[in-house]
This record gives structure tokens, sequence and C-alpha cells, in this order.
């Protein structure tokens, strides 16, 4: 009775395993591979940008200031108001020029007098010296006194000139047209001829210059470059403005001159650029960040940033999708950022598939089941498209 026993389950022990086998197999069975998002890239040529600090000067700058002195009777101008050049601006009392003026007049009227008798009497000198009735000495003083005479003409008439144009100056014009700022001198007061103060200034804001600064250091990286990093011909060179509130500024400008000299202090070499400003957006002293083109790379990867991380050490890394669909990690050469994406020079190629999505759950060496991000896709079929016509 005990071997029946034995056996069935003897029989069932060894039957158990046909049955518990399938479910071990299915439950021991790999995983399928994780899904991840990948961006297939395009090398390209890039034009490289650089972002420099700066601030607005006018094109043109001039300070009031009298070249006669006296009393300020009016002020003729708007503060804070467009002038034209030679408008008039303040008024200085005349009356002291005006006498002065008369005089030179009246002076000039006596040295003409004086000059018409020397030269009647030189006249004389010279008849009487043909009859053989005065001597040569004679006529020469005669002539000397006539010469000394017209030249007291002259002298008189520089004086009168020079009257006139003091008299001319109690009326201050503006020496250049642009937009006056507020009147540091008021009705009443007392000015001297080129006095330290300025009676107002005037600024030319259209166009206005963009004074940047950039690093020697900087400077001397881009070129190194070489020839092969330079901008060719015909390749857009407008400077465009990124305003104190991030807005872009609607007018681009060209870059104009450069200090041949670096600040001793801060290392630093001044760019000048010029911008039209015909709403008076730009004002003198604002403070402005320009973008210059400064060089261009050809068959360079502009990869999307959100596959690039940092490694232990603070490298620039990135996740790619190979043929065999294993991931592989690449050390990123990055020159500068553009928008929402790298210029890489070294790291990526052409055809390579960077992982933009699914990082969290992959690693070096895993097979992953990659999908082409939509955006990217629409814009490869675009970028196709053309090519096949």
């Amino acid at each position: 009775m005990t071997s029946l026993i034995r056996i069935p389950v003897m029989t069932a022990l060894l039957v158990a395993p046909l049955f518990v086998q399938p479910v071990s197999a299915q439950q021991a069975g790999e995983a399928p591979p994780p899904a991840v998002t990948v961006v297939t890239l395009r090398a390209e040529d890039a034009t490289l940008t650089v972002s420099l600090p700066g601030r607005v000067v006018a094109s043109a700058e001039a300070e009031l200031r009298p070249q006669v002195g006296g009393i300020i009777t009016e002020r003729l101008f708007d503060e804070g108001s467009a002038v034209e050049e030679g408008e008039p601006l303040y008024r200085i009392d005349p009356r002291t020029y005006e006498a002065a003026l008369a005089q030179a007049d009246a002076a000039l009227a006596q040295a003409r007098a004086q000059a018409d008798a020397a030269s009647r009497e030189a006249d004389r000198a010279a008849a009487l010296l043909d009859r053989r009735v005065a001597s040569e000495q004679t006529q020469d003083s005669a002539i000397a006194a006539r010469d000394a005479a017209l030249a007291a003409v002259k002298a008189a008439e520089a004086r009168l000139q020079a009257a006139q144009i003091d008299l001319d100056r109690t009326t201050v014009t503006a020496p250049i047209g642009g937009e006056i700022g507020l009147a540091l001198t008021s009705q009443g007061a007392l000015v001297t001829a080129g006095q330290a103060s300025p009676l107002a200034v005037i600024r030319k804001i259209d166009p206005v210059r963009v004074d940047v600064t950039q690093s020697a250091a900087e400077i001397i990286r881009w070129q190194r470059q070489g020839a092969a990093a330079a901008l060719p011909a015909g390749t857009d060179r407008t400077v465009t403005l990124r305003l104190a509130d991030g807005s872009i500024y609607e007018h681009s400008g060209s870059l104009t001159g450069a200090e041949p000299h670096v600040d001793e202090t801060t290392g630093v070499i001044t760019l000048r650029m010029e911008f039209a400003n015909p709403d008076g957006v730009l004002l003198p002293g604002m403070y402005v960040l320009a973008d210059i083109p400064q060089a261009q790379l050809k068959g360079v990867i502009l990869a999307p940033q959100e596959g690039v991380s940092r490694d232990r050490r603070g490298r620039p890394v990135a996740l790619v999708v190979n043929d065999g669909n294993v991931v592989e990690e690449r050390l990123l050469d990055i020159v500068q950022d553009r928008g929402n994406r790298w210029v890489v020079r070294d790291g990526l190629a052409d055809g390579d598939r960077i992982i933009v999505a699914g990082l969290q759950k992959i690693g070096v060496g895993m097979t992953v089941a990659p999908e082409e991000r939509a955006e990217a896709a629409e814009q490869s079929a675009a970028t196709a498209e053309p090519a096949s016509n």
C-alpha cells in the first residue's frame, strides 16, 4: 500500500515541471527595449555671432557756450525739442557790441578819408616831380604816407569785421541739428566767453552710434581660426541690437570701426557700430547688447540643447543611437549656443541620431527603440522635398 501511494507522488513531481516551465520562461524572457525620442542631425554651415555689451552714443554732440560775455536776455527754444543748424537759441544783451560796431565803423570812415588825402598828396608830388618843382624825396614821402593810410584802412576794416562778429555772437545759434536738452542757464544770468559750463547740449540721435567692448583674448581666439573661419564675401554682416527689455531693435546696423588699442586696465577693445534711429527709440547712454557676426564654420552640427548634458567633470556629452540601436556616449566640442541649439564642432556627425527624450531610463550600451521626434521628421521631409525636385 505504501508503494502505491509513492508512485502517484513521484509521477506528480515529474509532471509538475512540465507545467511550470512555460511560466518561468515567460517571466525570465527579455523585456522590450525602452523607447526613446531621437533627432537625426544634419551638418551645415553656421555663421557664428558674439553678443557684446555696449552703450548708445550720439553721432554728434555739441555743448553751447557763449563766445562773448554779457547778460542773457532771452531763451528762444523749448527744452527737449528738435533744433536745426543755425537756429537762434539764446540772446545776449547786444548794446555794448552795437556801440563797438559803431565805433569801428567811424574809425573805418576816418581811415578812408585819410587814405584819400594821402593818395591825392602822392599824386601832386608826382606831378611836381615831373615839372622838376619837387624832389624825389618829397615824392617818396608822399607815397609812403599814402601806403600807410591804405594799410590803416585795411586795419579799420578788420576791426569793423571783428566788431560785427562779436555783435552776431550775441545771438547764440545751434552749431548742429539735433535734439536739445535742458536749459542749463536761465534768463538774466551773466555769461562769459568760453566759460566752463555749457548753456545747453545738442545731440544728434539719428543715426546713433553704439560702442561695445570685446576682450582682446576673445579677438585673438577668433583670429586663430584662420582664413577658413573668415566670413566669406556676400555673407550678411549686419548687426542686431537687443534692448534692455530683451526685445530686438527693428533696425539693423553695421560695424564702422574699431579702436586699435587695448585698454590697459580692462583688457578690452572698443568696437563702434551705427544704427538708424528715425523714431528716437535709442537714446545716448542706453545699455544694449549687440549680436555681431564674426566667423563662419563649415560642416558643423546644430544639436538640440535638451539632448546635451554634462558629465562628472563638467564636459558636454550627448547620447546617440548607432546603427544597431545601441546607446553610445559622445564627448562634444561646443562653440556657442544658437537659440535652443548648440553649435557643435566635434563629437557629432551628419546622420547621427541624438536622444532628446527618455534619457532617464537608459544607459550607455543599452539597446533602445528609437522614434524620430515629430517636428524633426517634418523638417527633414520639408528639406528633402526641394532636393528631390
